[in-house]
């Protein structure tokens, strides 16, 4: 069975790529953030998800880039119970 893209899961590498970059350009201090460009991050993050799935996605990247904060506390940022999107 041929694979679909590249690497059989391109939509889900993109997904989760976009969604760790746009918390990493948060973590940037305000007047280093490109705004626009994370606007734009957000929008096509937000065309590749199901509807609702964004926060989830966010918050599963920023608890990858900052492993030692405890993760239902990122959750609970992000407006997410139990670790539920």
């Amino acid at each position: 069975m041929p694979r679909k893209g590249i690497t059989g899961h391109d939509e889900w590498v993109v997904t989760e790529a976009l969604a760790t970059a746009l918390v990493a350009m948060e973590q940037l201090a305000s007047k280093h953030q490109p705004r626009a460009h994370m606007e734009d991050v957000r929008k096509l993050l937000t065309a590749k998800c199901e509807p609702g799935a964004v926060t989830l996605h966010l918050a599963q990247a920023k608890c990858r880039l900052f492993p030692d904060t405890d993760p239902l506390t990122i959750y609970e940022e992000y407006g997410l119970k139990d670790g539920q999107g």
